[in-house]
C-alpha cells in the first residue's frame, strides 16, 4: 500500500482535508491513501498570534490553504508572493534550495510539501532576527 503514513501519539490531533481528528489513548498508525490529501499535524501548526515574522506568515498562508480556510487560487498567489519576498532576503544556497522547492510544490498544488520546505527556514530566520543580520 502506498501513500502517506501518519504515526500518531496518544491524543495527538491531525487535520486531514480541513477535518480535525484526535487519536485515542494509544499510539496509532494511519495510511492516507488518497492522493494529494491535505494533512497537517496540529502540533506543527503555527497559531495566528505566532505568525509575526515573514517566514511564519508565509507558512501560515500555506496552513490556511491546507485547512480549507483560504481560496486555493488566491492562497497559492499569496503563498508565491510570500516566497518571492523571502527570496529577496534568503540568498544563501541552502535557503534558496528550500525556497525553490516551496515554489515548485506550490505551483504544482502540493501545499504540504511547500509548507515543509518553508518550515526549514524558521530557525534561520530566528537567528537572523536575533542578530539583526541579513541572509
Amino acid at each position: 500500500m502506498s501513500g502517506l503514513v501518519l504515526k500518531l501519539g496518544p491524543r495527538e490531533r491531525v487535520m486531514i482535508n480541513g477535518v480535525v481528528m484526535e487519536n485515542g489513548d494509544r499510539r496509532t498508525r494511519l495510511n492516507v491513501i488518497t492522493p494529494d490529501a491535505n494533512v497537517l499535524r496540529l502540533r506543527d501548526a503555527i497559531h495566528p498570534e505566532d505568525a509575526k515574522t515573514p517566514v511564519k506568515r508565509t507558512c501560515y498562508v500555506a496552513q490556511m490553504i491546507l485547512a480549507g480556510e483560504a481560496d486555493a487560487n488566491e492562497g497559492k498567489r499569496q503563498l508565491l508572493t510570500g516566497i518571492e519576498q523571502l527570496s529577496q532576503v534568503f540568498t544563501d544556497g541552502e535557503s534558496r534550495a528550500h525556497l525553490d522547492a516551496a515554489t515548485e510544490h506550490t505551483i504544482s498544488g502540493k501545499i504540504y510539501p511547500a509548507l515543509k520546505s518553508l518550515r526549514n527556514l524558521i530557525a534561520r530566520e530566528a537567528r537572523l532576527l536575533d542578530h539583526g543580520d541579513v541572509a
